[in-house]
């Protein structure tokens, strides 16, 4: 621990008091700590240590709160602490102002500047204007090689059939790309920030579809969206990618849930 404390001052440029492991972080390993001037910090251990301080720049670039980020390396990302005393339950109308700026529409291409990964699960970003085109092949086809063959065969008939589900082009917005009640900091009611992301620019309904996996936001809060017409019927082919990926990295515990959304798409 001593030479982990060395190496994390050395970093930063700052002495480490003292770390203690934080729970959670199926995917990595995350450590609180604390510093010599008296601030506190969090720092977390993974191979995407340098895209995910980018990511979290980008987020911050487009006025919505995320955690600033103090210093990185190949492996080692620090970030500032961010205030965690409140529920998402009392922040929805929050979430909704902050994703209303986060998904500002742009003039980029989907994708992003370079690929990431979800654990051990690729997450493919080419760039390209097509965006049914993107998802078919870089967040459906992607899982075939690695799924039994009937769910391959369902998830292959899907793709072919994509352009009959999404909109083709929807604005192109910047997306958290893994958001769910646990990468919502709160302080109070307020959003204090949106961490561990995996950025993309995409359909905006790809980051609302994520937040129905494990929460349950209110109507409210989807009204403040705006969302286009049809975007409840979008939901299970954008909820397939999240699904798809846990189903691989946490088992089978998911399968009925995939199998759930590809019969709601008639598959």
């Amino acid at each position: 621990m001593d030479a982990l404390k060395d190496r994390l001052s050395g970093l930063l440029g700052r002495r480490v008091l003292a770390m203690r492991r934080l729970a959670g972080g199926d995917l990595s390993v995350v450590y609180e700590l604390m510093l010599s001037d008296g601030e506190w910090a969090v720092a977390k251990h993974g191979d995407g240590a340098g895209r995910e301080g980018a990511m979290l720049r980008a987020i911050a670039a487009a006025g919505v709160p995320a955690p600033a980020v103090l210093a990185v390396d190949d492996g080692w990302l620090v970030m500032e602490k961010l205030p965690t005393e409140g529920a998402l339950v009392a922040a929805w109308d929050d979430l909704a102002a902050c994703l209303n700026r986060l998904h500002a529409p742009s003039d980029e291409p989907y994708g992003w500047l370079h690929d990431h990964s979800l654990g051990a699960v690729a997450m493919p970003n080419p760039r390209t204007d097509d965006w049914p085109a993107f998802w078919a092949e870089h967040r459906l086809r992607c899982h075939i090689a690695h799924v039994d063959a009937g769910l391959g065969a369902r998830i292959h008939r899907l793709a072919d059939a994509l352009r009959d589900h999404l909109p083709a082009p929807p604005p192109a917005a910047l997306l958290h790309g893994d958001l769910w009640g646990g990468n919502v900091l709160v302080s109070g009611a307020r959003v204090s920030g949106l961490i561990d992301p995996a950025c993309y620019f995409g359909h905006r309904e790809v980051d609302v579809a994520m937040l129905t996996l494990f929460d349950h936001p209110p109507a409210a809060f989807f009204d403040a969206l705006g969302l286009e017409v049809g975007w409840r019927e979008r939901l299970p082919v954008y909820r397939l990618w999240p699904l798809l990926v846990h189903l691989r990295l946490f088992g089978r515990a998911y399968a009925a849930a995939v199998d759930a959304d590809l019969g709601r798409l008639g598959v």
